[in-house]
């Protein structure tokens, strides 16, 4: 059985190894806040989360299926909830068990087996319940097709035949099986059998008994029988049943883990959705808006929101935070220069964290939202001062953007946030330009937060048609109101704002 709940066709792994680029996206997009607010404290939710949120890039299907699936939890959130915490049970119950492992003989890897697949009944049994009352309240490919399978894999009957197996491998009325003796007369093809059906009647039994030994072929009988205090005897005896039920008890061990990875994979392809569940949950009573985003094609350039805000940011912040409208279709290059803490990198942190949303398959923070996916997602940020660093802060910005290049490809998005800025502004504007060129040329898209004037004033009046220019908005008073609009770069950042509001005397 498989629960295909993350892909369409195979199984979500937990073990695929992350961008190399992770840190930095982790620091630079406050990612942690992100999956601490899905995870609610829980470290296998928060890991889930972490590693499918950034380990999903650039598969539109993959996307949409999510999507439809996400969708359906929203609609069904007690429902999934009871899913997830049956998948939780039937791994818990594993642990009840888990002692008799260390032992190898087949009777005790025979007895935990059955131990554990009695219980895993249970749990599969429960699922069976969830499939049949619950199916049809569920529209999505993903879950209408898990549900079925459950419906199919699991019927009555499969039940009952596990049921009868469980109960016949613990032998109660003892161990049938056949060998043969091999070089040196040693046992050799040890053959478990089926013992006669305990359940017939005794008269019934007395018949078949007579049948048989009027009808059945003469055959010597012999019987050896162990004394109660021979201990050799004994061991030896138990040796031959443990050879007679060695592959009964493996091949029940295997059963028991197939099924137990089955839970495990339940669980853990839930816990993304529960995680998705927590973050809605806490974004709703907050007010702030969500819906699904419209992903397109990777060669497209769509870039078209109402309302975009920085979740992390929503997430701290006790009031809503300001969401902003723009409309960038068939652009490369998005430019965002303004005043001061206008709010210009929380709007490129809005950008990022809401790319990395669509492309996982989750609802983004917006009214709406519509973007090309891309094949990889990069951040440029500007580093504090590191009084370890051995050279200076042009040259390890520098080295972090050689290790990007190094990686990037077509139809990649790149952040820049004042980047270039640890030099004089000729000097960091030629670099800015110079990269910039490139990366156009290889096709990757580029929102660039700059106060580097002579750079981005150099950008607007060569009137490049792929790129579109955006500024942090401030009003007469110099006050802020957080909004990014389309506006021509200016030649302040209005540092002054700045010095009056925390040097001003009142006077």
């Amino acid at each position: 059985m498989k629960a295909f709940l993350l892909y369409r066709d195979h199984d979500f792994d937990p073990q695929r190894e992350l961008p190399l680029n992770e840190p930095a996206l982790t620091q630079d997009l406050e990612l942690n806040t992100l999956f601490n607010a899905m995870a609610l404290g829980d470290n296998f939710i928060f890991e889930v989360a972490r590693k499918t949120v950034l380990s999903s890039l650039g598969d539109l299907d993959t996307i949409l299926y999510r999507q439809n699936i996400l969708k359906d939890c929203l609609k069904n959130p007690l429902i999934v909830r009871d899913i997830y915490d049956i998948a939780i049970g039937a791994i818990e119950s594993k642990k009840s068990h888990y002692y008799w492992f260390i032992g190898r003989y087949p009777s005790s890897i025979l007895y935990t087996s059955v131990g554990m697949m009695q219980a895993l009944v249970v749990f599969l049994k429960k699922l069976k319940n969830i499939a049949g009352e619950h199916a049809d309240k569920f529209e999505s490919a993903g879950l209408t097709t898990f549900f079925a399978m459950l419906n199919q894999e699991l019927s009555d009957e499969y039940f009952a035949s596990v049921q009868d197996h469980l109960r016949e491998l613990k032998f109660r009325n003892g161990v049938l099986m056949s060998a043969e003796l091999g070089r040196g007369n040693k046992g050799t093809n040890y053959v478990l059998h089926k013992l006669q059906d305990q359940k017939q009647s005794w008269l019934g039994r007395i018949f078949v008994s007579w049948l048989e030994r009027i009808f059945a072929k003469t055959m010597p009988a012999y019987t050896y029988r162990i004394g109660h205090r021979d201990e050799m005897g004994a061991r030896a005896l138990g040796e031959l049943r443990a050879r007679g039920i060695n592959l009964v008890a493996n091949a029940l061990a295997q059963s028991a883990d197939h099924i137990f990875s089955f839970f495990n994979l339940l669980k853990t392809e839930m816990a993304f959705y529960v995680g998705c569940l927590n973050l809605h949950d806490h974004l709703a009573k907050k007010g702030e808006p969500t819906c699904f985003p419209l992903p397109v094609a990777p060669g497209e350039r769509r870039e078209c929101f109402n309302g975009l805000y920085d979740v992390c940011l929503a997430l701290r912040l006790n009031q809503r935070v300001v969401g902003n409208d723009i409309n960038a279709d068939d652009k490369d290059l998005v430019i965002i220069t303004g005043a001061n803490q206008g709010g210009k990198s929380t709007f490129l942190r809005s950008k990022g964290l809401a790319q990395l949303m669509m492309q996982c398959g989750m609802f983004v923070p917006a009214e709406s939202f519509c973007a090309n996916i891309c094949h990889g997602l990069f951040t440029h940020y500007k580093r504090e001062e590191d009084v370890t660093m051995s050279s200076g802060k042009l040259d390890e910005e520098l080295s972090r953007m050689s290790n990007i290049v190094d990686n990037v490809r077509g139809n990649s998005l790149l952040l820049f946030n004042e980047s270039f800025a640890a030099t004089n502004e000729r000097e960091g504007s030629e670099i800015a330009w110079q990269l910039i060129s490139a990366l156009l040329e290889k096709r990757i898209k580029i929102f660039f937060v700059t106060h580097l004037y002579e750079f981005a004033h150099g950008l607007y009046d060569k009137g490049i048609g792929n790129a579109i220019f955006l500024r942090a908005e401030r009003q007469a008073d110099g006050g802020r109101t957080f909004k990014i609009i389309k506006g021509t770069p200016l030649e302040t950042s209005y540092g002054e704002d700045l010095y009056n509001s925390i040097f001003r005397t009142g006077n």
